[in-house]
């Protein structure tokens, strides 16, 4: 359990569980596990879903509870937690979505894949942290503090896009039905330091139950429900159950998703007839991503200093634009809902989606490393005063 705790474990396990899920699609195998993924569980005639939606609707929403158990506590106690703290990475991560967006709109403009504009906006947080933690010994503490904080804006961006525009046909009965679920959860969570903790955390769950399946009923992605119970629950034991949680959505639920969403035949085509849905997401999520986070955040730096904090340099801050391209899980999901209905460009995009994120981890772990050894090398050789 205490690796999985980690910060660098869980970003390998991820990695494997992709390039496993791309090699067995590209296998003998593929098929058999296609037509697995598209097998129908559940109750017959009450309610069943595809495994591969029970995965992206159901585990995912764990993975969202746990994000936003950590959103609420940075906004109420943490590095968010006032408008200075978050003005600065809140500019860098303004500039870590729109330029992806342009880059991606530009090279799609007029083709079928224009849709996809949100895939290249997301960070995966605990793969940027994971190849932080491997080549960034010796980093300042603010770089990591700045990250941090960056990441977890655009979470909110990718939790935003998805709850607005991948929903119609909104059930209000239902959406309802969810809010008073919500509300009974978030005040009942407040008596778990009681001695009726036992029946109080049996009739949480099934709350928490109830909401899912209300709000997939309403026509809101379901993931949003893991959201929403995460915010309304009372902190210390949010906290708590988050971090019960975290091994088991780093070892199980994250792996298990990157596996599926990675379960993508490789087009038989020269790189040259590849769709705008591939080549926007590789060049918005590397290039986008380091242009917007470095420049924007460089300006927001200089315009005043950060409680506590020393300035960044420009080159730290281009270590963390690489950093937060690697977009993976939220860009996976995301690929998965702007293209639900159109099968090769979902693949096509999802590849793109691979590959930009592999090209940000390389050039992240090349400058996370440089600036790492910088730092080093200017503390050994500090002079020392009496």
């Amino acid at each position: 359990m205490t690796l999985l705790r980690s910060a660098r474990f869980p970003a390998v396990v991820l990695l494997i569980a992709a390039a496993l899920g791309l090699i067995v699609a590209n296998s003998a195998w593929g098929p058999a596990v296609d037509h697995a993924m598209h097998s129908y569980l559940g109750i017959p005639g009450v309610f069943e879903l595809s495994l591969s939606h029970w995965i992206k609707d159901g585990l995912l929403a764990v993975f969202f509870f746990v994000v936003a158990v950590e959103l609420q506590y940075e906004l109420t106690s943490g590095q968010l937690n006032s408008a200075r703290k978050a003005l600065q990475p809140a500019i860098a991560a303004a500039g870590g979505v729109l330029v992806p967006i342009v880059i991606y709109l530009v090279m799609a403009a007029g083709s079928d894949a224009a849709s996809g504009w949100p895939i290249p906006t997301a960070t995966d947080i605990a793969f940027a942290l994971g190849v932080l933690a491997v080549f960034g010994k010796g980093l300042p503490a603010a770089l990591r503090v700045f990250l941090l904080a960056l990441a977890i804006l655009d979470d909110i961006v990718g939790i935003v896009f998805i709850a607005v525009l991948f929903t119609s046909g909104v059930d209000v009965a239902a959406l309802a039905g969810a809010a008073v679920a919500v509300i009974a959860f978030g005040l009942l969570s407040r008596q778990l330091d009681t001695r009726a903790r036992v029946p109080v955390a049996v009739v949480l769950v099934l709350l928490a139950l109830t909401t899912w399946v209300l709000v997939y009923r309403s026509g809101v992605h379901a993931t949003i429900a893991g959201v929403v119970l995460g915010l309304a629950m009372a902190q210390r034991p949010a906290l708590r159950v988050r971090h019960e949680l975290e091994p088991w959505v780093n070892g199980i639920v994250l792996p298990v998703f990157a596996f599926s969403a990675a379960l993508v035949p490789i087009p038989a085509v020269p790189l040259s007839q590849l769709s705008p849905a591939f080549w926007g997401v590789v060049v918005a999520l590397p290039l986008g991503k380091i242009a917007g986070i470095s420049v924007l955040g460089w300006i927001a730096l200089r315009m005043g200093r950060r409680e506590g904090t020393p300035p960044l340099a420009f080159a730290d801050l281009l270590a963390a634009g690489a950093l937060g391209g690697i977009g993976f899980t939220v860009s996976l999901l995301l690929s998965e809902l702007a293209f639900a209905d159109d099968a090769p460009l979902r693949d096509q995009a999802t590849l793109g989606v691979l590959a930009g994120s592999v090209i940000s981890l390389l050039l992240a772990a090349g400058l996370v490393s440089w600036r790492a050894w910088h730092h080093r090398r200017r503390t050994t050789t500090a002079p020392v005063t009496s």
